[in-house]
C-alpha cells in the first residue's frame, strides 16, 4: 500500500514510517516522508464521528509526523504544515460489502521568498495542479493497493482452506 515499500517500513506495532511519491513544483523537487499510525478499531469503540456505531470494524490512520528531504535549505518553505487523517471500513448493504473510506488533509505554506517573482496566480494554479495530481495519485495508488491486498488475501484463504 506504500508508493516506495523498498523504503517504507514498520517503526513499531502501529506506527509506519513511509516514503511518498516525489513532489515536483516548478524546478524543486521534494521526497515527502511520513510517520503514519494506523489502528484497528473493533466493536464500534471509540468510532470517528462520522461513522456509525453499528460499523464493528474501522482502521483509523494519522498522520504524526512529516519531514520533506532533499529540498536545499533556500528553497524551504519558511512556514509549512500538513495534518492527514481518515479512516478505512466495511460498510455492508445486504447481501454486498463495500470499503468505505475518508481521508481529511490540510496543508499550509509559505513560499520561499526565491519565488517572488512568481507572479501570485501562477503560483496558485501550479500549487492547485500539483496538489490535485498529489490527491489522485494517492488515491489511484490506494485503490490498486487495496485490490491487490484483497486478491493476495483471497488467493491465501484459498490455499488454507
Amino acid at each position: 500500500m506504500f508508493p516506495d515499500k523498498l523504503k517504507s517500513y514498520r517503526l513499531n506495532e502501529e506506527e509506519w514510517r513511509i516514503h511518498m511519491s516525489p513532489i515536483n513544483f516548478l524546478f524543486l523537487t521534494a521526497w515527502p516522508v511520513v510517520n503514519m499510525r494506523f489502528r484497528c478499531k473493533s466493536n464500534g469503540q471509540d468510532n470517528p464521528s462520522d461513522v456509525h456505531l453499528d460499523i464493528t470494524k474501522v482502521l483509523e490512520l494519522k498522520m504524526m509526523k512529516w519531514e520533506l528531504q532533499w529540498l536545499g535549505q533556500v528553497m524551504k518553505p519558511s512556514h509549512f504544515t500538513l495534518g492527514v487523517q481518515g479512516a478505512l471500513y466495511p460498510d455492508r448493504g445486504g447481501r454486498h460489502t463495500r470499503l468505505k473510506g475518508r481521508l481529511e488533509m490540510k496543508i499550509s505554506f509559505v513560499l520561499p521568498s526565491v519565488l517572488a517573482f512568481v507572479p501570485e496566480d501562477v503560483k496558485r494554479s501550479v500549487a492547485n495542479a500539483i496538489l490535485t495530481d498529489l490527491v489522485d495519485s494517492m488515491k489511484h495508488k490506494v485503490i490498486e493497493s487495496l485490490v491487490a491486498d484483497y486478491n493476495r488475501f483471497k488467493n491465501e484463504r484459498k490455499t488454507h482452506n
